[in-house]
């Protein structure tokens, strides 16, 4: 089928073709939705000031993160059950993300296995996210077999010690009617049951435990505040996402665009920061890297990208977003990304 040229249209079309509960699972934040709305919101809101008469005639899309050298600014977040959406499940996300040569981050909650992952897709850059477990056994476990299996980074989400009010789940009562392995397997459960699992303790000395003991690098991801990006620092972790979980865990906390500048200022350059939330267009990702990211996270782009085209969907999802990204750093006069600065935009804070 011919694909459709904006994200926009992914998602209508993707709205179409998947249950109602599995779409309201995906589309859907916590009580109003007003941080999910927001994290669009705040990202339109920055105006880009753009400089004329620079020669553009070549443009460098690359960033630097965790010390490599990588072609682009793009990351696919971790988001849980992709079975939902195609029967192929996570593997196919992950063959449109190396089509794209991007990295794929898979979710502690995902319906593949971290091994059963590097064995379908060996070619493809993977991260794994990682919630902590009240049986630390599990945990362990998990941890273990992304090492094993070539995954590059870990990604411990520290923004669910309990689940969020998550409203459109409620009305259609929600239940994931797919395996899950990493919570017994079991389908038909619901997600308050698997979150059940997670350990509420969790603390930062638990962070620098996990940051300590890894063989690959930790970042945490759901760092929303200048004090926590500082007690990340001091952990020992190398790299923060700044999240609010797509909006679906506390509503009204800051979008990932306001939250961005003040965690970037506070860390000045001692550690990654990467960011998601809200990201749709190229223009987005010029806006977060001129803010100081080094990259962006694409969560439900990506979800309609699989569940309308599969792996060339996903893969057309991340080149819509780096062809706009290259369109705009020639047209702000910054051929360059990793030389964007926060001169480029006029903030509306």
């Amino acid at each position: 089928m011919e694909l459709p040229q904006t994200l926009v249209e992914l998602e209508r079309l993707a709205a179409e073709r998947l249950e109602p509960g599995p779409y309201g699972y995906f589309a859907g934040g916590a009580a109003d939705e007003l941080t999910l709305e927001a994290n669009v919101q705040a990202w339109r809101r920055i105006s880009i000031r753009p400089r004329v008469l620079v020669d553009v005639s070549d443009r460098d899309l690359s960033t630097t993160l965790l010390g490599v050298r990588r072609p682009h600014p793009l990351i696919v977040a971790p988001m849980a059950f992709h079975r939902l959406v195609h029967p192929e499940a996570e593997p196919e996300t992950a063959r449109g993300a190396a089509a794209a040569r991007t990295p794929f981050c898979l979710s502690t909650l995902a319906t593949t296995s971290p091994a059963d992952l590097a064995a379908a897709v060996p070619e493809a850059p993977r991260w794994f996210q990682l919630y902590v477990f009240k049986d630390r056994g599990v945990t362990s476990g998990l941890v273990a077999a992304a090492a094993e299996h070539g995954y590059e980074a870990l990604v411990l989400t520290v923004d669910l010690p309990v689940q969020g009010r998550r409203e459109r789940d409620l009305r259609a009562a929600f239940r994931i009617d797919a395996s899950v392995p990493s919570v017994g397997g079991r389908a038909g459960m619901s997600l308050p049951e698997m979150v059940e699992q997670f350990d509420p303790t969790l603390t930062w000395d638990d962070l620098e435990s996990l940051a300590d003991e890894s063989s690959v690098p930790v970042l945490v991801k759901g760092i929303l505040t200048a004090e926590d990006a500082r007690r990340a620092l001091e952990s020992g972790v190398a790299g923060v996402v700044v999240s609010n979980h797509g909006g679906r865990q506390l509503d009204t906390v800051a979008a990932g665009a306001n939250a961005l500048p003040a965690v970037v200022d506070e860390l000045g350059g001692e550690l990654d920061v990467l960011v998601d939330g809200g990201i749709r267009r190229g223009t987005d990702v010029l806006k977060a890297m001129a803010l100081g990211a080094r990259a962006v996270m694409v969560g439900r782009p990506a979800i309609w990208g699989l569940a309308v085209g599969g792996a060339e969907g996903v893969r057309h999802v991340l080149e819509i977003l780096l062809a706009e990204l290259d369109v705009a750093l020639a047209l702000a006069g910054t051929p360059v990304a990793s030389e964007l600065d926060s001169a480029r935009l006029e903030l509306p804070w």
